[in-house]
């Protein structure tokens, strides 16, 4: 997963996922305008396992994430412990500036130095897929990404709605719909791992109950707000009724 290399950044003319506008508009008389992508709805799933009581998630390598640490780590000024403030000064004047990813690769604009590890741009993330099938429910598409992607067979019927919400509201202000599954080991038929043809690489990751609130707000582990937001959800709502600690 975290074997990442020939890097290339080109200009997006055309995708099936995303498509930008911007729009114009007057507000309190005031005219203004936004950019912003259309983009698809989604579901995602907060899977427990009953049997080894611990939370199933996937982990995956995402570009969007790995570009922005990308940007973030390049206007970062070079650090140097064992230089003097003026040997510091002239290595950094020296050091040669990364020019814009734009149509380059590592092998060619880039040395491979110069870009983050692809552990950069792994993030952990509830079980989750687009809304793009009209002749399923949203059950039954979040039905399919458990078992692809997590490979435990859950009936449509057995999936708790917990709530819907707006992701990115200042970009793409799509809705997502988040569901509670349980499972139990006799529901795994197998390793899951997401689908390959749409390019998929997923790992499924175990999270123990007891640890369930020391991940959710370790900063050092990326993670998605839906880990943090169902973690806190099942706390709140499922603990109880199990009596059972998420060690907050």
């Amino acid at each position: 997963m975290e074997e990442i290399n020939n890097v290339e950044v080109t200009p997006c003319t055309e995708s099936d996922y995303m498509k930008p506008f911007r729009v114009h508009y007057n507000q309190n008389g005031t005219k203004k305008s936004w950019d912003f992508m259309r983009t698809h709805d989604s579901v995602s799933v907060l899977i427990f396992n009953i049997s080894s009581h611990c939370f199933v998630l996937v982990k995956q390598f995402r570009p969007a994430v790995y570009m922005c640490e990308w940007e973030r780590a390049k206007t970062q000024p070079p650090q140097s412990a064992e230089k003097t403030e003026e040997g510091a000064s002239e290595a950094a004047a020296a050091a040669p500036v990364p020019e814009s990813p734009e149509g380059q690769s590592a092998s060619e604009g880039e040395s491979s130095s110069q870009w983050p590890p692809a552990s950069a741009g792994v993030t952990y993330e509830l079980c989750a897929g687009l809304v793009d099938k009209p002749d399923l429910s949203l059950e039954e598409i979040a039905r399919q990404e458990v078992l692809e992607e997590c490979g435990y067979d859950v009936p449509a019927s057995k999936l708790k709605r917990i709530t819907s919400y707006r992701s990115g509201v200042g970009v793409t202000g799509a809705k997502q719909t988040m569901f509670y599954a349980e499972v139990s080991d006799d529901n795994c038929v197998s390793a899951g791992g997401g689908e390959p043809l749409e390019g998929e690489l997923i790992e499924v990751v175990k999270v123990p109950l007891h640890e369930a609130m020391t991940f959710a707000y370790d900063e050092r582990i990326p993670k998605t707000m839906g880990v943090v937001f169902s973690f806190i959800w099942f706390h709140n709502n499922m603990s109880p009724k199990y009596k059972i600690s998420t060690n907050v």
